[in-house]
């Protein structure tokens, strides 16, 4: 069942981190287009991942041929998302945040104008379940309204997410060495800005630059607490 909406205040939310993809030959995500706040945490999720085998029979082998191995494929995750506005029957908020999972299977307005289509890229945060954190793109929403207003308009629905990795070797690979390097998100809070997260990420406040160009942060004075910021891998900072 979900939670109330009257938990304490050090009730953790799971959140959708949706970014636009990377442009160029960048291989970190690009800037926060939003942050989907769950209204319940899940009750559940999935989280799967498959080893690939094959087996070619031989003639002469009737006891079974040796398996070979031909790969591991990235990780899958499926959730439930419930949405309810019961309590405010003339709000239009499920219908908008149902159309937010929506347009993340659709191609963003930035990547098709730099000529390189692609949906959104997503990172699914729950607090320190670290092992369901990770970049991906959603491979398939399923809405179903279950509840509706006087005027038609739905008050309550469920949808089904599905998310896949995106390979971790190609977004976070130091192509240098070729080692992977490690990204953060960071939640921006009172206080914070680009100067002091340069300053506690990488020693050197004057890098704060390399943090606003993962985000497509243009003015750096205007950086609202709730925001979520990719820091990127000290080894990009770098170089």
């Amino acid at each position: 069942m979900p939670q109330s909406k009257g938990a304490g205040k050090s009730l953790v939310r799971a959140s959708l981190a949706i970014h636009e993809p990377p442009i160029g030959t960048s291989t970190s995500p690009g800037g926060l287009m939003k942050t989907f706040e769950f209204d319940f945490n899940p009750s559940q999720l999935t989280i799967g991942r498959r080893a690939n085998w094959t087996v070619t029979p031989t003639a002469d082998n009737r006891d079974g041929a040796m398996p070979e191995f031909m790969g591991s494929e990235q990780r899958e995750m499926s959730v439930e998302i419930f949405l309810d506005s019961s309590d405010r029957p003339t709000s239009n908020v499920v219908l908008k945040k149902v159309q937010t999972l929506l347009d993340c299977c659709g191609v963003t307005s930035m990547s098709k104008n730099a000529d390189q289509p692609s949906p959104p890229w997503v990172i699914f945060q729950w607090g320190s379940f670290k092992t369901a954190r990770f970049v991906a793109y959603v491979a398939s929403v399923d809405a179903s309204y279950t509840l509706f207003g006087t005027s038609g308009i739905p008050i309550r629905a469920t949808c089904q997410l599905r998310l896949h990795e995106i390979p971790s070797d190609a977004l976070a690979q130091n192509p240098t060495s070729g080692a992977l390097t490690a990204q953060r998100v960071h939640r921006v809070v009172a206080g914070d800005s680009l100067q002091s997260l340069a300053w506690r990420e990488y020693g050197d406040a004057t890098v704060w630059r390399a943090i606003a160009e993962a985000n497509g942060i243009d003015d750096p004075a205007a950086l609202a607490s709730g925001t979520e910021l990719v820091l990127p891998a000290a080894q990009e900072v770098g170089r």
